[in-house]
């Protein structure tokens, strides 16, 4: 093991609970603060202990977590992250499977090997990926690991540290969000047996529940291992993970599943095109070179029995190259391929494409060819402030008309989002089956509609100017000055920052996120899959900010964000009622010179020390005066958005209403 462990600023504001600008304002400030001992320039690494050390002389923190001390050992580990949480993954499934055998005397005095083979063998047959060697030189990490099992529960303690894999970890740039695991989960339905072809580290086939078996395979060794624990740790059905290229040394040649979910590799051009030309999978033609994502599509519908589901995540081009339009044809004739849903970008990695969702059938034998292919354009869907549409709303029109379809058809339809297409329609010369295509803007009820729109917007527009503030000269104030940090250590408010996700899906409470701060808008984050922080819920009347490039943005917390997890990024002050109006505090923090001031600037972004934003001294009752006249100039701020919103829908339904005929020029 090393001399040292070492953690970078990402890793010190996660241990000290706040955000990055703070360390960087430890380091600046204070000459104490450790010097960095390894990493680059931009991205310092510092030894723990050293931290650790400061952060508790100075009383920034008054222990270190469990969770953070496992999570250094497992990131200091010499032979990387990956190969020391399968390790410590195995002893969480030994703690799971039989619990307080691996922790006596003799577990550590006679290895843990055998105890740890037996346990894997059982849960995960013979031939299973994890290492069975290199746990007697990992006995810390691995005492700390079962320590959180206690404290966690294995299965909390395993997703706990799997999210704390570096970004380069396997496969960790094409890791499928929880969210769209879930819903292609839920669009696959339920299910006893279900294959991921290219699991990764296993979020499919988790998302999946707890079906009677799950099968796997990745090509990358640690990612199988870790997906085999992960799985194995999850539910009490048979697990059976594989290494190996499914396409190449396909694992499971004659497995018939219930389900298939994948999400493949995208744009390989070495699929194996030549050696595999003749194999019997390519029922329905043989992918060009470039189609390898037609090629893990009839790999899927191969290891189904009649009648079962495969979902796969997709780029857009599979349903308009013409080097696929062969083979998406005869999906289409013979009743296979069932819907094309069009995600909005940000759903999955690479997140500036809009990923499409194909959900297929291995049509049972004798069963006549439905001659009907569904189609659904979620990211058509109406978005708030950014153009980002709520997940939960992506979702809910995804199987909504994926469950309509599947009845029959009445209700699958939605004007603009979803249609039921004739397949007949479908084979020209194109086969172009993106859901943009056939999909018609949505309109709001037509000229009618539009008139709805007009009168909203007049209503809107007089608010506006009911509201609009008058300014009463002054000269310049002469008032005592503090600080957010001042008033923080006085007890006046408490300062916490957040940590939750923003990533599509997942459960618990909603996030609030940035975007939603500086919008106006709900809650539209989640949290992170797993156990990760306790999250800081929001309060009504909490004031939170925006830390990163937000200059002079500040929101009074009301009911719609009582109870939602804060989001990274953003701060909470929680007023100390008897001291501090939340309004005032809210009010002057958005002032241009006291956000400048508490501002940093480098050449990526501009980060706001929240710490160092400015308030004056005022009583109570003086604070309430200036309290009243700021939420007056937030309801004007709110009317001009949505005039704003309204505005812009009518613009673009006359446009499109011109263009296609529905409303005349006159």
């Amino acid at each position: 093991m090393p001399d040292r462990t070492e953690v970078t600023a990402g890793g010190i504001a996660r241990l000290a609970g706040v955000g990055r600008a703070a360390v960087s304002n430890w380091r600046r400030r204070h000459a104490d603060f450790p010097r960095p001992v390894g990493g680059t320039d931009t991205s310092p690494a510092f030894d723990a202990a050293e931290v650790e050390a400061w952060l508790l002389r100075r009383g920034k923190l008054t222990s270190v977590p469990l969770r953070e001390q496992v999570g250094q050992q497992l990131l200091a580990d010499p032979a990387g992250a990956a190969a020391a949480l399968a390790r410590a993954g195995a002893v969480l499934l030994l703690a799971q499977e039989r619990p307080g055998e691996w922790s006596g005397p003799a577990a550590v005095r006679d290895g843990l090997g055998p105890a740890v083979a037996e346990v894997l063998a059982e849960r995960l047959g013979p031939d299973h990926p994890v290492p069975v060697d290199g746990y007697a030189e990992r006995l810390p990490l691995l005492r700390g690991a079962a320590s959180l099992a206690d404290e966690l529960g294995p299965r909390q303690a395993y997703e706990f540290l799997l999210g704390r894999l570096p970004d380069t970890g396997p496969r960790a740039g094409s890791a499928t969000p929880a969210g769209t695991a879930e819903l292609m989960a839920a669009l696959a339905g339920p299910a006893a047996a279900v294959l991921d072809p290219a699991a990764g580290t296993g979020a499919l086939l988790r998302a999946a529940g707890a079906p009677d078996a799950v099968y796997a395979q990745e090509s990358d060794p640690q990612a199988a291992a870790l997906t085999a624990l992960r799985l194995a740790l999850h539910g009490p059905g048979q697990v059976r993970v594989h290494v190996g290229d499914s396409l190449r040394h396909d694992a499971f040649p004659g497995l018939a599943a219930d389900a298939a979910l994948c999400h493949p590799p995208f744009n390989e051009r070495a699929w194996g095109h030549e050696e595999l030309a003749y194999d019997p999978r390519w029922e329905y033609g043989l992918p060009a070179r470039a189609e390898s994502e037609l090629a893990w599509v009839q790999h899927a519908l191969a290891r189904l029995r009649d009648g079962g589901v495969a979902v796969l995540l997709l780029p857009p081009a599979v349903a308009s190259r013409r080097s696929g339009r062969r083979i998406r044809a005869d999906l289409l004739r013979r009743g296979v391929l069932r819907a094309v849903v069009a995600l909005p970008a940000g759903a999955a990695p690479p997140h500036a494409i809009p990923l499409h969702l194909w959900v297929l059938r291995r049509p049972p034998a004798g069963a006549a060819a439905d001659p009907r292919l569904l189609v659904v354009d979620a990211g058509a869907l109406p978005a708030g402030d950014g153009g980002r549409q709520p997940w939960q709303a992506v979702r809910s029109a995804v199987l909504d008309a994926w469950h309509a379809f599947e009845a029959g058809g009445a209700g699958a339809e939605r004007p603009g989002v979803s249609r039921v297409l004739p397949v007949i329609g479908l084979l020209d010369d194109d086969v172009d089956l993106a859901p943009a295509r056939h999909l018609p803007p949505p309109r709001d009820g037509g000229a009618d509609g539009l008139d709805g729109v007009r009168d909203r917007l007049t209503a809107a527009l007089l608010r506006t100017s009911e509201l609009a503030p008058q300014a009463p000269p002054a000269g310049p104030a002469r008032w005592p000055v503090t600080t957010v940090g001042q008033l923080a250590r006085d007890g006046a408010l408490v300062m916490r920052a957040g940590g939750g996700g923003t990533a599509p899906g997942g459960g618990g409470p909603r996030v609030l996120t940035e975007h939603d701060v500086v919008a106006g808008t709900a809650p539209s984050g989640t949290l992170p899959d797993g156990p990760a922080e306790e999250p800081v819920l929001v309060r009504e009347g909490d004031v939170v900010v925006p830390v990163l490039g937000r200059g002079g943005v500040a929101r009074v917390a009301d009911a719609a964000l009582d109870g939602a997890a804060l989001g990274r990024g953003v701060h909470l002050l929680r007023c100390d009622p008897e001291a501090l109006d939340p309004w005032f505090v809210a009010g002057f923090l958005r002032g241009s010179a006291n956000t400048r001031q508490a501002s940093s600037y480098t050449t990526a972004a501009t980060r706001l020390d929240v710490r160092r934003l400015q308030l004056p001294r005022l009583p109570l009752g003086e604070q309430r005066r200036y309290s009243e006249r700021f939420r007056t100039l937030a309801a004007f701020e709110a009317a001009l958005r949505l005039a704003g919103e309204l505005g812009g829908q009518l613009v673009r339904g006359l446009y499109d209403g011109l263009a296609d005929g529905s409303v005349r020029p006159d």
